[in-house]
């Protein structure tokens, strides 16, 4: 095969591939964040504070985009509720800031997996073979489970938001054309009323009411990164970036999420890096670029 079979790869600006490189260390970092606010706030509250600042004043700038109500109620019950909810549940003493930022990203085998069921979608070797070499991580990640970073529970948790955030995933890609930015702002409406109606429920107004009138500056500071950076800023500069390059050529950005987020947990909370949970992050960083990369390399070794 001959250096003139392949094709070059779409150049992007490198201002795109900053841009790109700032969204994913906003969303590494989140992780870290969130432990942040959690000191102050309730798991439930906390969440119910972002999706209200995700949802308010953006609804009154953005237009509703031309979606079935019923599908922005799905996706804003699964993200708002199923991923962060839960996730931020499993954060309160469950499972390490670091290794959820890890695990998280197994919602693309989910998806993987609902698309098969949901659309009949037939899974290839190579999924195979990446879902199993994750799989590897994750029982590092289980053969080393101990109170001070994932409880089996904690793991528990953290792959039920996984599997949200796919099902969320799913259910946005039946409106491809519709203004991302608009449809996480309208679909967090309804995130808010299950996550405030649990925290009433399970935390409780007294606790709800401590907690706000406690929380300090850094716990604001937190909500507005998990609300403007982590939501609007970053869903709005990814998909500006996928309207405008091959998705193949921005998506496997992604995979540094992970990078950043024990980055920061080792550096903003001390958490600790040993050698197997490093392995297990290799691991299942191996698995999910496999799933990634392979079709391109496939195709670029077939020219």
């Amino acid at each position: 095969m001959t250096t003139n079979t392949l094709k070059a790869a779409p150049t992007i600006p490198l201002a795109h591939l900053a841009l790109a490189l700032a969204v994913v260390m906003v969303w590494g970092s989140n992780f870290a964040v969130i432990k942040v606010a959690l000191a102050h706030l309730p798991p439930l509250l906390f969440a119910s504070l972002r999706f209200f600042f995700v949802a308010f004043p953006a609804v009154f700038i953005f237009k509703r985009p031309n979606v079935a109500w019923s599908r922005l109620a799905t996706y804003g019950v699964l993200i708002g509720l199923g991923q962060f909810g839960i996730l931020y549940i499993a954060m309160n003493g469950q499972i390490a800031p670091g290794l959820a930022s890890l695990l998280m990203q197994t919602q693309v085998f989910f998806t993987i997996g609902l698309s098969m069921v949901l659309s009949g979608e037939r899974v290839k070797a190579f999924q195979v073979i990446a879902l199993l070499i994750a799989a590897a991580g994750i029982g590092v990640i289980m053969a080393h489970a101990d109170a001070a970073t994932v409880t089996p529970l904690g793991l528990l948790l953290t792959f039920i938001a996984s599997m949200s955030w796919a099902g969320g995933n799913i259910t946005a890609r039946r409106d491809p054309g519709a203004d991302m930015l608009a449809y996480v702002c309208w679909a967090s409406l309804f995130s808010i009323p299950p996550l405030v109606i649990l925290s009433l429920t399970l935390e409780g107004w007294p606790a709800m009411v401590h907690a706000i009138r406690a929380a300090d500056g850094a716990t604001w500071a937190a909500v507005a990164w998990q609300s403007v950076g982590n939501s609007l800023f970053g869903y709005s500069a990814w998909g500006w970036l996928l309207a405008r390059h091959p998705a193949a050529s921005i998506t496997p950005m992604a995979l540094l999420v992970p990078v950043f987020g024990m980055i920061t947990a080792n550096l903003m909370l001390g958490e600790a890096m040993p050698v197997w949970k490093l392995t297990a992050a290799g691991l299942v960083m191996l698995g999910l670029g496999v799933n990634v990369a392979w079709p391109q390399i496939s195709k670029a070794l077939r020219r």
